[in-house]
């Protein structure tokens, strides 16, 4: 195991934010994103144009990034990105600025899981949790309950087998009328609105499997079903029904998050991804924490969304494990939580 404390540059480019960051010695220095808005108008991530977006900004991102931190080339031991999971042509764009600028400063590459690195955001702050602990992580695209066992060696125990919660909160948002990304106006109508004014069906799943496809499709023939009764139902209810659907959506996370504590005897239990940022699950998490003497740990915002902090952070402990990569890696979008 290398035991030099190293200085780290970080790229993430898996979906439609390109970002960078600096770690040294354990410590994240900086962690600088450039977000696209040109997907708003689309309603949702259009593939082809993120990678564009990314190939435009990544140059100017990580000279921003370096800047900012006051870090000379000369000084970095280590390129790290994000190999996986996330969209093919992002990913491409990462790997290959990645490789381009390892093979020009001469510094060996490190490959990141991108949904490892969520995991691993509680460790760029304090409050830092104790191994073993269970991590819920919650995006667009995933949904799982990750048991954690040390910085490289963690194990899904749960997941869903369709979609993902945030897919299941911006879907919704998108039949409501919402602009893209809907899943944070749900979070912001929400809390206006009664919890319990409506009621929708709760999907069952085996131990601690996640379903959220068919809470989509109810969601819409309740809508459809109120619009012949009120056209302008979801304008006189909009806060009502965010904050129920919300309710709704986080409820069915913790029943299975309580289970696999259950289970498991784990009550440190953390938060990561996108939909950590949701006030809902904040709130409700730390609602349970003290009914079940859980110790909870929750990132900061900027640590919630994608972002190069995190990248830069797993990759810390992978240079520390002395585990590098070749320049013949490729981007693998589907890859899983123990796959590389």
């Amino acid at each position: 195991m290398i035991q030099q404390l190293p200085t780290i540059l970080a790229i993430e480019s898996s979906c439609d934010e390109t970002s960078a960051s600096v770690i040294r010695t354990g410590k994240v220095l900086n962690n600088v994103v450039a977000s696209q808005a040109v997907h708003h108008k689309h309603g949702g991530v259009v593939p082809e144009l993120a990678s564009r977006a990314h190939q435009q900004n990544i140059w100017h991102v990580v000279n921003d990034t370096m800047q900012t931190a006051g870090i000379k080339n000369s000084e970095l031991n280590a390129i790290a990105f994000t190999r996986g999971p996330g969209l093919m042509g992002s990913l491409l764009v990462g790997v290959s600025f990645a490789k381009g600028l390892a093979m020009a400063l001469n510094l060996p590459l490190i490959e990141v899981n991108h949904m490892e690195a969520h995991v691993l955001a509680h460790f760029i702050d304090e409050p830092k949790p104790q191994f073993p602990f269970l991590c819920l992580t919650v995006s667009g695209g995933h949904t799982q309950i990750v048991l954690v066992k040390d910085f490289l060696d963690m194990l899904v125990i749960g997941e869903t087998q369709d979609d993902a919660v945030g897919e299941a909160f911006d879907k919704a948002a998108k039949m409501m009328g919402l602009p893209y990304p809907g899943g944070p106006l749900i979070d912001k109508y929400a809390k206006d609105g009664n919890s319990n004014a409506f009621k929708f069906s709760q999907t069952i799943m085996p131990d601690l499997q996640f379903s959220f496809s068919g809470i989509k499709t109810a969601f819409l023939y309740f809508l459809r079903d109120k619009k012949k009764e009120d056209e302008k139902f979801v304008e006189r209810n909009l806060n009502d029904i965010c904050a129920s659907l919300q309710r709704h959506l986080v409820n069915m996370l913790l029943q299975k998050l309580k289970l696999a504590s259950q289970q498991t005897g784990i009550k440190q239990i953390a938060i990561a991804g996108g939909v950590a940022a949701n006030s809902g699950l904040r709130n409700a998490m730390t609602q349970t924490a003290q009914e079940l003497n859980w110790k909870i740990f929750i990132p900061e915002f900027q640590y919630c969304t994608d972002n190069a902090a995190m990248i830069a952070m797993a990759a810390h402990y992978k240079y520390l494990a002395g585990k590098f990569c070749e320049l013949d890696v490729a981007p693998v979008p589907n890859m899983g939580v123990g796959d590389n």
